[in-house]
């Protein structure tokens, strides 16, 4: 899965994101998830972050086991 799909993703430890778009890195061109969380958090409610591509569609390895860093939910 090399695309994004916006909409609901939850990540493996659990909380609840919002993928909203796709940016580049203005010096490297790298392509980047801009996503929202999708509770209150020290950084406020509905915070936004961005990670690289490559990293968001990664698999990590959660109790020796491959899981996806973010499970897509529905948009």
């Amino acid at each position: 899965m090399n695309e994004i799909k916006l909409g609901r993703y939850e990540h493996y430890k659990g909380k609840q994101y919002e993928v909203v778009g796709l940016a580049r890195h203005s010096e490297t061109l790298e392509e980047l998830v801009v996503y929202k969380a999708l509770y209150k958090s020290e950084f406020g409610e509905n915070a936004l972050w961005v990670r690289p591509k490559e990293m968001f569609l990664e698999m990590v390895e959660v109790e020796s086991e491959k899981v996806a860093r973010f499970k897509y939910l529905k948009s």
